[in-house]
């Protein structure tokens, strides 16, 4: 709920938060709010006049002011209150086997796509399926980040450097566009690269270079030839997550966008000199702020000479999905 209703005490909140998030009859709201519990199949749209909240829509989410002018804010606002799906990337060749296994242990699953599966978030899928070698856990539109980096398959080889790599799943999720890449990843922080090489154990992927590197310090240097493509799915404010981790919109302070920001900003300086003249960056957030979005690209275009190919704020509020950003920029030849 964010910051609706905030004044009220916490029990009240408790129960004005499981009527605006649930959509079946509830035990507990037919003991203490049986007139909420007969509205609850009601959309959050009246449920909110109900209580009164219906000009209140903001303060779940106070940052709207901040926010891409592409994204429809009352439908991402009101997307805070459903429960996101849990999204699988089926790798390749996998797909029937991972499906068969899902029915059999009676997890419903909805299709999305041929590579994408969309499941209850509290499914138990870590006994039936394995995971990042069979399918990998990615939002959906994390896996659609992919369409971007598929314009560069064609291109023989490809060096590629997931800067910011984090645990490692759009690297995966390129190897398996492009099994002969010649892959680096690196990560500021040592114990996420432990455990990207134990999923990259998993996913098969054995030919790689791990380093770790703060991309954010001026003195930052590498020991590699240029590349074709650096990916940099950068340090963010995580707000078009929100939906998976409340605790975050709630706690988040409007300071901190100018911090990613500028943070942002040293890392595309930082990275551009690794760049093959005609390579490409593949920016990535999975933030709603024009600040940490449109305007970073804006920077790395004026800044650094950068041309833009493709930018694209990939919505996930009507899909149950996270929201992210991505833009595809070329090095100058």
């Amino acid at each position: 709920m964010g910051r609706l209703k905030n004044d009220l005490p916490v029990d009240d909140r408790i129960l004005m938060g499981l009527f605006l998030c649930s959509e079946k009859p509830n035990n507990i709201l037919e003991q203490l709010k049986p007139e909420w519990n007969n509205k609850i199949t009601s959309p959050v749209s009246e449920k909110l006049i109900l209580l009164h909240a219906d000009n209140l829509v903001e303060s779940i989410f106070p940052f709207t002011n901040d926010v891409s002018d592409k994204i429809d804010k009352d439908l991402f606002v009101l997307s805070h209150l459903r429960q996101p799906d849990l999204f699988l990337r089926l790798r390749p060749g996998k797909e029937e086997k991972v499906k068969q296994k899902l029915s059999r242990a009676e997890i419903p699953f909805e299709m999305v796509s041929e590579t994408c599966l969309a499941l209850p978030n509290a499914s138990k899928i870590d006994a039936v399926i394995e995971l990042n070698k069979e399918a990998v856990v990615q939002d959906y539109n994390s896996q659609r980040v992919g369409e971007l980096g598929s314009l560069l398959i064609d291109r023989y080889p490809l060096t590629v450097w997931d800067c910011c790599a984090a645990s490692g799943g759009k690297s995966i999720m390129l190897y398996d566009l492009k099994p002969d890449i010649d892959l680096v990843v690196s990560d500021v922080r040592e114990s996420i690269l432990i455990n990207l090489k134990k999923r990259f154990r998993q996913a098969g992927i054995t030919k790689y270079k791990s380093i770790v590197a703060d991309l954010a310090h001026s003195s930052f240097t590498m020991q590699h030839p240029p590349f074709d493509l650096v990916i940099a799915d950068v340090p963010c404010s995580g707000s078009g997550t929100w939906g998976r981790t409340p605790e975050q919109l709630f706690y988040f302070e409007k300071e901190k966008i100018a911090e990613y920001a500028s943070l942002q900003k040293k890392i595309i300086s930082n990275v551009i000199p690794h760049l093959k003249p005609g390579g490409y960056l593949l920016y990535i957030t999975c933030s709603v702020f024009k600040k940490e979005n449109e305007e970073a690209v804006d920077f790395a275009q004026q800044q650094t000479g950068l041309q833009l190919v493709k930018m694209e704020v990939l919505k996930g509020y009507d899909k149950k999905a996270d929201t992210l950003f991505a833009a595809l920029l070329q090095k100058p030849l």
